[in-house]
């Protein structure tokens, strides 16, 4: 497969993002080139909206696992880029069509020279939620290929073209999201104290929330409770019944994400009693934290800067999530970051990679996985 091919995929892809457990069209997309390629040692089987794909090695001794994200985000592109989405309201903004792509560029490349090593390369749906990644860790293909060994990696806007970064240990943190309804009594705004005003205990819970980072966790430990989005009301004269908060927390450990959503249920709790309301909680979507194996990730930091001309970085954790992580709580490997040098950041509604990067990573990858299983 050529550099002009790839480039050729990824923007077919970014042109019908789609969100998680959705991702029909990419499914099909995805199946139709895969279905394009030599067969004779390949097996496809679906999961949901995702794919699995293996190749059978020629002497296999383990097998080495390869994951690559399938979603979009629900995000009004703004790129202005001949290929923009044709999804009205829905966004390639954080990469995935870039991950899909690197993903069936090393595929191809070892369906023509196969290894001794099986490889399984996991094309994943809902990364961005609610979340795929655990579900098909625990899918009866998942049990019945087993891999020995995983692997995958993240665009990252700020870094140039040719460049990665990772390290060993605590690479993404530990998120979930947060939703609290409140529900008091609405009524005429003359009369406030006929009521129950949801306004008011809603921002008054928003001001504590803050406190629990400032005074319930560790220092020397990080966290953060972000409330982005509150609902309430719905004129200017009406005390509102009912109001809703949406936020998210993150954290660099188990214990403090334990830790935060006790002390928001003790919180909640203490809001209801006050403003004589009723609350309830939800978490939606929660990710584990990315553990990249030591051993793993400094022998593949090695070779790179040993047997490539890409510069090699060691970075530092962040508060971003990414539901990789479970899959590495129960498979040792690690995820790294590819530059991409893009002025706008993940999410962001003008993201616009560097297409080079995509054969960086291909040439990488093929590399790297040759020598490793072989």
């Amino acid at each position: 497969m050529n550099f002009d091919e790839l480039i050729t995929i990824r923007r077919d892809l970014h042109r019908i993002p789609e969100l998680g457990f959705q991702e029909f069209k990419t499914q099909q997309y995805l199946l139709q080139y895969i279905s394009s390629l030599p067969q004779e040692r390949l097996e496809v089987k679906k999961w949901k909206t995702g794919i699995f794909v293996k190749i059978n090695g020629v002497n296999p001794k383990q097998m080495i696992a390869y994951r690559a994200d399938m979603d979009g985000l629900p995000i009004e592109e703004e790129t202005g880029l001949d290929f923009r989405s044709e999804h009205e309201g829905n966004m390639h903004a954080c990469g995935h069509d870039f991950h899909m792509t690197i993903a069936l560029g090393v595929l191809t490349y070892f369906v023509h020279n196969p290894i001794c090593d099986d490889l399984l390369f996991i094309f994943q749906p809902a990364e961005e939620g609610p979340g795929g990644a655990e579900p098909m860790l625990q899918s009866d293909i998942m049990k019945e290929w087993n891999p020995d060994f995983i692997f995958a990696l993240h665009i990252a806007p700020e870094l140039p073209v040719g460049t990665i970064a990772t390290k060993p240990g605590l690479l993404f943190a530990n998120t979930s999201e947060l939703f609290i309804d409140l529900k008091g009594k609405g009524g005429h705004a003359a009369f406030p104290h006929q009521t129950n005003d949801m306004v008011v205990a809603a921002s008054m819970l928003v001001t504590q929330l803050q406190s629990i980072v400032s005074r319930n966790i560790d220092p020397l430990d990080s966290a953060v409770v972000t409330i982005g989005k509150i609902t309430s009301g719905t004129v200017q004269n009406i005390i509102a019944e009912r109001a809703r908060l949406e936020g998210t927390i993150r954290t660099l450990s188990v214990q403090s994400m334990k830790k935060v959503k006790e002390r928001i249920e003790a919180l909640v709790k203490g809001i209801e009693a006050g403003y004589q309301c009723e609350a309830m909680i939800d978490y939606g979507a929660m990710y584990y934290q990315v553990w990249n194996e030591e051993e793993r990730t400094r022998e593949f930091m090695s070779f790179v800067e040993k047997e490539t001309n890409i510069i090699v970085k060691q970075c530092t954790e962040q508060m971003t999530g990414e539901d990789f992580g479970y899959m590495l709580k129960e498979i040792p490997g690690f995820m790294f970051w590819l530059g991409v040098d893009s002025p706008f950041g993940l999410h962001h509604a003008k993201l616009n990679p560097n297409e080079n990067a995509i054969k960086v990573a291909v040439d990488l990858l093929c590399q790297y996985i040759s020598w490793k299983g072989n």
